[in-house]
């Protein structure tokens, strides 16, 4: 009787063994087979599965046209699947590895499209928020991507896009600069607000920003005592933007107090 109960233990025990054995259906595929079976989860939406999939192409098959097409694949995989830092993770990756990969315009397209399209932070959630509102970092990252693209590759069937995802990234990040000079004269930081506004001027001169940055900085600059440079900005304003609502007369503080633009 001792002999038998130590018998079942020994097979149940054997038998639990095997069934905590991890099933993998993919033992035995070829690199052929386990390509075509990802991209197809790639194409029909599973990304999360095709990203497995690829995975494991690449730690068995690390060689050769389909680890690199794989690596490529898993990247648009994972900026599908909102994974937006192991997208760039795989972008750069590929960059480093193959720096004379025939598709390397693509990679740097889709670099620039996962940092352009990041809305992961906390002012990206909000609804039909302005581009200029988002955290600038991504924006200019996306801009850095783009700009790789159109330079090294100015032929590229993906420059022409980048080049109009460019501008709009400009115009935001001008945009966004306004946004904090505004924010430090709403709270009489003039200096502050100032600097920032004649960053708009300098750095985002074709952008629709510059009349308001002027105004500012006329404005800001007489609050500082500093006539002259207001006097300065004020006739180029009224230069460049002769029917600007913001020099419709000469200002003064009392005349015109900060908040009646800045409010």
């Amino acid at each position: 009787m001792k002999r038998y109960v130590a018998a079942l233990l020994v097979v149940s025990g054997l038998t639990a063994c095997a069934t905590t054995e991890t099933y993998d259906e993919t033992r035995g595929w070829s690199v052929e087979k386990l390509y075509a079976e990802a991209h197809d989860e790639m194409d029909s939406g599973n990304y999360n599965r095709a990203v497995k999939l690829y995975e494991t192409l690449e730690a068995r098959y690390p060689y050769g046209r389909y680890a690199q097409q794989a690596q490529m694949d898993m990247a648009y995989s994972q900026y599908k699947d909102s994974e937006p830092e192991l997208a760039i993770a795989a972008c750069d990756r590929f960059i480093k590895l193959h720096p004379t990969h025939p598709n390397l315009d693509y990679i740097f397209y889709l670099k620039g499209l996962v940092y352009f399209n990041d809305d992961s932070g906390l002012l990206g959630k909000w609804a039909g928020q302005d581009m200029s509102e988002r955290d600038p970092k991504a924006q200019r990252e996306a801009f850095l991507a783009f700009r790789e693209l159109a330079s090294r590759f100015p032929d590229s069937r993906y420059t022409p896009d980048a080049v109009v995802k460019m501008n709009k990234l400009v115009d935001a990040l001008g945009g966004h600069e306004m946004h904090v000079a505004r924010y430090y004269m709403k709270r009489g930081a003039y200096v502050a607000a100032v600097n920032r506004a004649q960053g708009v001027i300098k750095d985002y001169a074709n952008t629709a920003y510059v009349e308001e940055a002027l105004a500012l900085s006329v404005e800001g600059y007489k609050r500082l005592g500093l006539t002259q440079l207001a006097k300065d900005n004020q006739r180029v304003l009224a230069a460049t933007f002769p029917n600007s609502s913001y020099q419709q007369k000469e200002w003064s503080v009392a005349e015109l107090p900060w908040w009646k633009f800045w409010k």
